[in-house]
């Protein structure tokens, strides 16, 4: 098989190729490092083998050599190898090494370009590299101190580029940065030159130091940071757009069950909003009792039902390890108790819901269904063992035959770690998307309630009332989908 040598990109997940993406979705090994975007890795296989050679500044770090040699000896093996690498993996990412020892090895090897941290960070704080009338080229160098760059670099040559109209870019030189200040000033640069220094650039605690080339070396500036040095430095305060995102610096909790496609679609929407994202998983799904047999009966024999009632993403999943696409629903009808359940029904079998309930609620799709023409009729309902009982008492109530079917069961989730409960008890806002996350969440908080809230629907929303969350602090979007939850959190923040 190959190694790949892969640009994850600088932190934003987003920026990560759709090549790089098939790549990790295969691989059997992922070599990934400190520079990487963790969240990548949810992309590869879940079996798959995770090795961590990150390079930490003033801590122990993975030697080159061994890095080399275990993406040989992983290669000769015969497994599809994801060298993850931050930024672009021939960008001063050492790439050039890996596949020079690679080809020395005799092991097939392949280059997936990423997008690099010296265009993207800066890019990211609203500064174009390259301006009409103020920089008409840049220059990228590093300013690594192992070996440092001024034992190799013509600075005095970068500082005639920059005196000309270009733009510098260093990489790597926070720790160097007043040695390399110095240099460019004996270059010839203006003391005055500005400069902006953009740390963990293009992700959301992404933070933006603006200082000038005499006061570089005092500037707090923390690693690993973008330094971009010229006139265009200066533009970041008029066409700064990052910091401006609607949920820009604001921390967000999504309690939910694991896994939870919902949640991962929340979690997406909120960072693009510019939030970052503490994922809590409150419990998780297991198989039925019987291991799956009535509910695969009950898939097996729809005929005998006219409709078929879905009240949540997770019922709709089992489901759907029974049949194989939505024509098994022949001429029955299908209800959803909400827009989440409603595009889970739409992704898995591409059947669109007959009958959506305007709430989302067991008790509201009670009541929508109870309009339905053909009132009376048999419904399939399958369901969390532990469903509460409205929708079906509901429905019986109306004079449905109703059959229950258990569909899958919840336990507790493990805890999250000390430190993730740290940042959870300080977030701005929880997302609660279940009455059970609220239970859950409460408990790992020794019952103290959040600051604010927003709710997953009226039923939830009423847990977390009754668990201490102020009303006025309280958002309960009349749409429970990822926008109208994304849109309720920016309402209840601003």
């Amino acid at each position: 098989m190959t190694v790949f040598l892969v640009g994850a990109g600088p932190g934003d997940p987003g920026l990560l190729t759709r090549r790089g993406a098939e790549l990790l979705a295969d691989a059997d090994v992922v070599v990934y490092d400190r520079l990487s975007v963790i969240d990548l890795l949810d992309l590869a296989p879940v079996d798959a083998e995770r090795v961590n050679v990150g390079k930490t500044p003033g801590s122990p770090s993975t030697p080159q050599e061994t890095i080399n040699e275990l993406l040989i000896d992983r290669g000769r093996r015969g497994l599809v190898v994801v060298r993850l690498k931050g930024g672009d993996p021939f960008v001063f990412a050492r790439g050039g090494e890996e596949a020079h020892a690679l080809a020395r090895a005799g092991v097939a090897f392949e280059v997936v370009p990423g997008v690099t941290s010296a265009i993207a960070a800066p890019a990211y704080a609203g500064i174009p590299l390259t301006a009409r009338g103020i920089a008409t080229s840049f220059t990228v160098v590093t300013g690594h101190e192992d070996p440092w760059a001024a034992t190799e670099t013509d600075w005095e040559a970068v500082a005639r580029m920059g005196r000309a109209g270009g733009t510098i870019v260093v990489l790597m030189g926070v720790a160097t940065r007043e040695a390399i200040a110095k240099r460019l000033v004996a270059g010839g640069l203006d003391p005055a030159t500005a400069v902006a220094a953009i740390t963990w650039g293009t992700r959301p605690e992404q933070v933006v130091v603006a200082t000038t080339l005499a006061e570089l070396g005092d500037a707090p500036i923390e690693s690993p940071a973008t330094i971009v040095i010229g006139a265009v430095a200066g533009l970041g305060e008029y066409l700064h757009w990052f910091d401006k995102r609607p949920l820009a610096g604001r921390t967000i909790v999504i309690a939910a069950p694991e896994p939870s496609a919902l949640a991962g679609r929340l979690a997406g929407a909120i960072g693009a909003a510019g939030g970052v994202v503490i994922p809590i998983s409150t419990s998780m799904f297991l198989p039925a009792a019987d291991g799956g047999a009535g509910l695969a009966a009950a898939a097996g024999d729809l005929g005998r039902f006219r409709w078929v009632a879905f009240t949540s993403v997770t019922a709709v999943a089992a489901f759907a390890d029974h049949v194989r696409d939505g024509r098994a629903f022949g001429a029955a009808c299908v209800a959803a108790v909400g827009p989440a359940t409603a595009a889970a029904l739409a992704d898995h079998f591409g059947v669109v819901a007959d009958l959506v309930a305007a709430r989302s609620t067991g008790a509201e799709l009670a009541a929508a269904l109870g309009e339905a023409p053909d009132l009376g009729s048999s419904i399939l309902v399958p369901q969390a063992a532990d469903a509460r009982p409205e929708l079906v008492d509901g429905l019986r109530a109306r004079g449905w035959s109703v059959e229950e079917v258990e569909a899958y069961r919840a336990e507790p989730a493990p805890p999250p770690s000390g430190d993730v409960l740290a940042r959870a008890r300080v977030a701005d806002a929880i997302v609660f998307t279940a009455p059970s996350s609220v239970a859950a969440l409460m408990s790992l908080f020794g019952g103290v309630a959040p600051a604010a809230a927003v709710a997953m629907g009226p039923t939830t929303a009423a847990a977390a009332a009754a668990a201490g969350v102020a009303r006025d602090r309280l958002a309960t979007p009349e749409d429970a989908s990822v926008p109208g939850l994304v849109a309720a959190l920016v309402r209840l923040l601003s």
